[in-house]
């Protein structure tokens, strides 16, 4: 009777096979978040893909840029903003709304691998810069867009806040402005379902101060 052959390391079943590219990424995430980045190992992610090593690194040249992958990956996929408009009549109902839902993904889908990335600052700070320049800049690129779109009709001027040469140096203030103090406090340990219910209020004293800012700058 003829034994059944189990698959070689690193080669997929045929109810496997598809984008070998995501598998290596779901694989990699899953341990960086379990294991930390330094544990994990490209062994533990050619097993868990499965994927042949030589298959990763013809993907990726090493395990810093599969992390630095994995959060471009989270990043991209919360700052797909296609379809959505921010509720509101108002510059400033819509621009709460737009902080709101730009908290809620950030909070929910980035705090594991934040502290993932901060766990591993001082061993290898070049890693913590590239995930951070990474994330900003694609974050900052969409919700920019956004911020246009919203304030449409807000008096504009060619050197002002929201000028083409501007306009993402903005988007970063005003993340920096609603993100970081709540992503600050859930790292900490504050619940989700808590942050929320302040929200609301705490947006709308944001989004009021980043308009009055505004406002200065362009004024002549």
């Amino acid at each position: 009777m003829a034994k059944n052959k189990s698959p070689k390391r690193g080669r997929p079943p045929k109810e496997l096979a598809g984008d070998v590219q995501t598998r290596i990424l779901d694989a990699a995430q899953q341990l960086f978040l379990e294991k930390g980045f330094r544990s994990a190992s490209i062994d533990d992610i050619s097993a868990l893909a499965p994927a042949s090593k030589p298959t990763i690194y013809a993907h990726f040249p090493g395990k810093e840029a599969l992390f630095v992958a994995v959060v471009a990956r989270t990043i991209n996929g919360l700052t797909d903003f296609e379809g959505f408009t921010p509720a509101g009549r108002t510059t400033q109902e819509k621009l709460t709304n737009l902080g709101i839902e730009i908290v809620e993904r950030f909070v929910e889908d980035t705090l594991d691998l934040t502290r993932a990335t901060i766990a591993e600052a001082r061993r290898f700070p070049e890693l913590s810069r590239n995930v951070h320049d990474a994330a900003r800049d694609r974050a900052a690129g969409a919700v920019s867009q956004l911020l246009n779109e919203t304030t449409q009709k807000v008096a504009r001027s060619p050197k002002g806040p929201f000028s083409a040469k501007r306009s993402v140096a903005t988007a970063q203030m005003f993340m920096d402005l609603i993100l970081l103090p709540m992503l600050m406090r859930s790292l900490m340990g504050e619940e989700l379902k808590d942050l929320r219910k302040e929200l609301p209020t705490f947006l709308h004293e944001r989004v009021n101060f980043f308009l009055a800012a505004c406002e200065a700058d362009w004024k002549p």
